[in-house]
């Protein structure tokens, strides 16, 4: 895709240079095309470094006195996507809500290494297709032949961008690392989508250099704790380290407590033994626990079991709060509760709550976002075939994650009735008591008909 930045946005920071840096202040800037929300919000991990609000021409502009160089995240709810920002950089960056990671461009200081960041990331976008569709069915070697010929590409593509911009060691790590890692993950969820793809009845025996990489893994990289691609791998890793480990090891304890349990728990004490970073640990803990809690059914007593693990093993865990309240949001949606008591607002911007909208009536809620707009059409037509399969139900959709005018104008566009929409303003609220999260498609109860990404339906 050919992307060009308007004049007028060049024009937004004077003097701004990729190569020229005269101070430790580091300018990061921007234009917003569709603005879903009214500022723009600067994080380092998990923490918030600064916040700035749009202007009248959908403008922002940070000026940073003191940071550490490195990898960034710049949120504009409810997306975000990384930034490396090194001292000194005047940086730009322009997007369109719409087409959001696709239309993204930076300019200036370090655009050579955000850009090409970027790259990486849509590129694994559809290599992720490519390789559920076709290369997991690929034997070992022809499947090893493959990922390397595609990681050589982009390691050829960097040097050449190094060798005329001459990047930072520090850019170079974080780049090379997000290489390396894509790929090492295919490598380690390879077998087990080898078997499915094949129907084999065990997984394939592999060549013995074909883990060859885990030498040289680094469990405790702080300038990678939130690069997703190393993210991601450390999750497919330690998920393919303790199934093996239980799979030679463990057959005879699955005796006294379900597999489900048993695998979870050696996941969480693998996470303990090998994983140095404190962040990195926290987060990978937290995604056992979600994993475990959504995504499995299983006894009530196994899940106590569980989570008292949980708490002896990751110590204070960071997402603990988090962790709890969903373990308390399953539980109230079970088919002997009712509802949550939740606050929306009507399309005349009438505050109601969901029990008042469903009472004396047969009520399915399902819940959807604006951000994808081929998701949403695609969740409406589903509500349709829905409706007239439940033809004395009323359907009633919540937003979340969309500003309130732009949620109207979806709803005038679309041709759904108003009547039948609301729009909630406490995403964090909502998500929590009502178990909704991304691409959950755990919470099967009497009480959830559909789920589909943000989308969920709840009976009253």
């Amino acid at each position: 895709m050919t992307r060009i930045l308007l004049s007028t946005f060049v024009a937004l920071l004077l003097g701004c240079s990729s190569t020229k840096k005269d101070s430790e202040t580091v300018l990061f800037a921007g234009e917003i095309v569709n603005p879903t929300s009214d500022q723009v919000i600067l994080l380092k991990g998990g923490i918030k470094v600064d916040s700035a609000k749009l202007d009248d021409k959908n403008r922002f502009k940070f000026k940073l006195t003191s940071i550490e160089n490195g990898l960034y995240h710049f949120n504009l709810a409810p997306e975000h996507q990384y930034v490396y920002l090194e001292k000194g950089d005047s940086l730009m960056v322009r997007l369109n809500t719409i087409y959001f990671d696709e239309s993204l461009v930076f300019s200036g200081s370090n655009e050579e290494t955000n850009n090409f960041l970027l790259e990486l990331f849509l590129a694994t976008e559809e290599e992720d297709s490519d390789m559920y569709s076709e290369y997991y069915k690929m034997e070992p070697q022809e499947f090893l032949d493959k990922i390397t010929s595609l990681k050589q590409d982009k390691v050829n593509k960097l040097a050449e961008l190094n060798s005329e911009s001459l990047l930072s060691n520090e850019a170079m790590e974080l780049l090379n690392g997000s290489i390396d890692y894509t790929y090492n993950r295919y490598k380690e969820i390879y077998p087990f989508r080898h078997k499915s793809k094949t129907a084999e009845e065990n997984l394939h025996e592999l060549p013995k250099d074909f883990y060859a990489y885990r030498n040289q893994i680094n469990y405790g990289d702080h300038t990678l704790t939130y690069l997703r691609p190393y993210y991601d791998f450390m999750k497919a890793h330690l998920g393919n380290l303790a199934y093996m480990s239980c799979l030679n090891d463990c057959e005879n304890d699955f005796k006294n407590e379900s597999k489900q349990l048993h695998y979870k728990k050696h996941k969480l004490h693998l996470i303990d033994s090998l994983v140095v970073e404190r962040e990195l640990r926290d987060n990978l803990f937290r995604n056992v626990a979600f994993d475990y809690l959504l995504k499995k059914k299983d006894a009530p007593e196994n899940t106590e079991i569980f989570l008292k693990e949980f708490k002896r093993v990751s110590k204070n865990n960071m997402h603990l709060e988090e962790i709890e309240n969903l373990y308390e949001g399953i539980a109230n949606l079970q088919p002997t509760k009712t509802i949550p008591d939740l606050d929306v607002v009507s399309y005349e911007n009438e505050s109601k709550t969901l029990t008042e909208i469903a009472a004396n009536k047969k009520v399915l809620f399902y819940f959807w976002s604006g951000t994808n707009s081929r998701q949403y059409k695609n969740i409406f037509k589903r509500i349709a075939i829905l409706k007239e399969k439940k033809p004395d139900h009323q359907l009633i959709g919540i937003n979340i994650k969309t500003d309130y005018a732009q949620w109207k104008k979806i709803i005038a566009s679309i041709g759904v009735d108003p009547s039948l929409q609301y729009h909630s303003n406490d995403f964090k609220e909502l998500t929590e008591k009502l178990v909704l999260y991304p691409m959950n498609k755990a919470i099967i109860t009497d009480n959830s008909v559909i789920v589909d990404g943000f989308s969920n339906i709840y009976k009253n």
